[in-house]
């Protein structure tokens, strides 16, 4: 089980660790990239390159302002590619979310929601993925459920007594 996580610019690290921190609580094998599909698509064709090798079933791939960088991966392999829109422009993600999230028909992406929580869900729709097959994975992603729940009882238990 391996997922890469990929971030336009190294202004994006602080969302890749949100992500980052999930999948190591779930056990899953990562690797970080920063590379950005204006600017480095030689790191780009790398970073495909070693999708292949090494067999890696999910990439996570974050963006913002134009956020042509999970399109670009989307369209270079066949693995699933999740995106997640940052917050980083004057638009406040608006206009990565509608670039990840309008993907011509043929080559889907996958796409979260703006910033922190969508890096976080990212990592937990990768964990759900790569559980179809893992029912060890499927009990953390249980256990991570269970422990949210716990999180909002003892937080109404507080209010109430």
């Amino acid at each position: 089980m391996s997922v890469y996580v990929v971030v336009g610019s190294k202004q994006d690290l602080n969302y890749a660790w949100k992500c980052i921190e999930l999948l190591d609580k779930f056990g899953i094998e990562h690797r970080l990239f920063i590379a950005s599909a204006h600017r480095t698509p030689e790191k780009i064709e790398e970073i495909l390159q070693l999708v292949g090798e090494n067999h890696i079933q999910v990439i996570i791939a974050m963006a913002g302002y134009a956020a042509h960088l999970p399109g670009v991966l989307a369209a270079r392999t066949l693995c699933p590619v999740i995106g997640v829109p940052l917050d980083s422009s004057p638009l406040l993600g608006l206009d990565a979310l509608f670039s990840i999230v309008q993907m011509p028909a043929g080559i889907p992406c996958g796409c979260v929601g703006i910033g922190e929580s969508g890096a976080r869900n990212a990592a937990i729709l990768a964990a759900e993925i790569l559980a179809v097959q893992n029912s060890q994975l499927q009990d953390k992603i249980k256990a991570y459920r269970e422990e949210m729940k716990e999180t909002i009882n003892q937080a109404n238990q507080e209010l109430n007594s």
